[in-house]
């Protein structure tokens, strides 16, 4: 680490001098330096951020700006060098400006450019990548052992996902096996691994997952492998092996290791996942140390489990003995949906009234106003219903007093889904009843 940091302070320095011209003139380039040369320092500034190295992360940005003075400055007879036509289309393929590509080819009359390439990546830049899906596709393996090619693998990924992600794998393992220790490997892990638990592949999830915690856990982007992980974790626990989860956990440090554990044990516990919430909460205790309100969550992620269950009052009880200013505001909604389900179960069942003998129409209209509450819950489509922030107060609705503040507040789906846990493990004891009685 240190002797790559001190690469990047003479780049840096050495970049300086270059883009400095006289007074007034900052940003000019040196007009013999080729485009090739400078995006190699652009690679080497990218691959040292996705390292674990966020100060270069505003030299990229200075980077990209330079690399794209330089290629539309440049004489056209630049370009009859190979490598900076690479050099042009790689720029575009890393976060460059998508005109200059456009700008580039328009004054190709040499034919420097082979248009296939450009005209794919130029539909792909503009956001109709999944039109030429399969022509970019046949290009990326033509071009698989070139300098563009990991990068055209990449894209070819990116474009053949929603309609073929066996091949975008394929495209994406070819990606970061040729080019190692690459923001471009790091790019293709992490795309790998949300393929690979949206189609359900534990086995190569667990693979790109233990590759990506491996060589880019410190990355700028290692906030979005961690989503999938957690994700990864939660939906398919029963056909994880623990060893799994701990050979990717093992590379990170004790308060990252923490984090994860909490996350899980909050999303099984939501999900009703018993077994993995309490052992993700008996995980994250074990590594809080002495660390103030981390072994609150963990109480709290651990109990809900048992709020619905017949342990409901030891359940409750540790949930209650967790201070209040030890929860966000999305916990602490968390905590009052995990009360709303224990009142419902400790309330005692109400006799139902005798029948009445009331008119046919008057039955009718009974029926309807009788029917079963859930068949009236907004939150049965929630694309069609936009969601109230979790932190927004749940209050009774006055026409309907009588039903949970949590089923009358537009509350967090993750909420919706504990409470509508909760209660149908009510309606089945109820439906027992039912059965039981006279």
């Amino acid at each position: 680490m240190a002797i790559r940091r001190l690469s990047l302070r003479l780049l840096l320095s050495g970049l300086t001098v270059l883009a400095v011209g006289s007074f007034g003139h900052a940003q000019t380039v040196d007009d013999t330096l080729e485009p090739y040369r400078m995006l190699r320092s652009l690679q080497f500034v990218q691959d040292t951020v996705v390292r674990g190295d966020h100060s270069a992360a505003d030299m990229q940005r200075f980077m990209l700006g330079t690399i794209d003075d330089r290629l539309r400055t440049a004489d056209r007879r630049v370009y009859q060098d190979p490598r900076n036509v690479d050099a042009a289309l790689i720029y575009a393929m890393s976060g460059g400006n998508p005109a200059t590509l456009e700008y580039l080819v328009a004054r190709d009359v040499d034919g420097n450019f082979d248009n296939r390439v450009s005209d794919a990546l130029r539909k792909y830049l503009s956001g109709k990548g999944t039109l030429i899906a399969k022509s970019l596709g046949d290009i990326a393996n033509e071009y698989k052992n070139a300098k563009i090619g990991p990068y055209l693998a990449l894209v070819a990924g990116n474009v053949t996902l929603t309609k073929d992600p066996a091949a975008a794998l394929k495209f994406y393992d070819w990606a970061r096996l040729t080019a190692p220790g690459t923001i471009v490997e790091e790019a293709a892990l992490r795309r790998s691994l949300a393929v690979a638990v949206d189609a359900k592949i534990v086995d190569k999830a667990s693979l790109y997952a233990n590759g990506y915690a491996r060589r880019f856990l410190y990355s700028p982007y290692a906030s979005q492998f961690a989503d999938l992980f957690v994700r990864f974790v939660v939906e398919h626990y029963e056909v994880l092996k623990p060893q799994d989860i701990e050979a990717t956990l093992g590379y990170m440090d004790v308060d990252r290791r923490r984090e994860v554990y909490l996350r899980v044990a909050r999303e099984a516990a939501i999900a009703g996942r018993k077994e993995l919430a309490t052992m993700a909460s008996d995980q994250a205790k074990l590594l809080s140390g002495s660390e103030e309100g981390a072994d609150a969550l963990a109480n709290l992620y651990g109990s809900l489990v048992g709020v619905p269950t017949e342990n409901v009052d030891d359940a409750m009880a540790v949930l209650m003995q967790i201070p209040e200013e030890a929860l966000s505001p999305r916990d602490r909604a968390l905590r009052q949906a995990a009360e709303t389900v224990a009142k419902e179960v400790l309330r005692k069942p109400q006799p139902s009234p005798p029948p009445q003998a009331t008119p046919l129409v008057e039955q009718g209209a009974g029926e309807v106003a009788d029917a079963d509450p859930d068949l009236q819950d907004p939150f049965a489509q929630p694309s069609q219903t936009e969601p109230t922030p979790v932190s927004a107060p749940v209050e009774p609705a006055v026409a309907e007093a009588s039903r949970p503040a949590v089923e009358q507040a537009d509350i967090d789906p993750e909420l919706r889904s504990f409470v509508d846990t909760g209660r149908s493990k009510l309606d089945a004891i109820d439906d027992l009843l039912k059965k039981e009685g006279p």
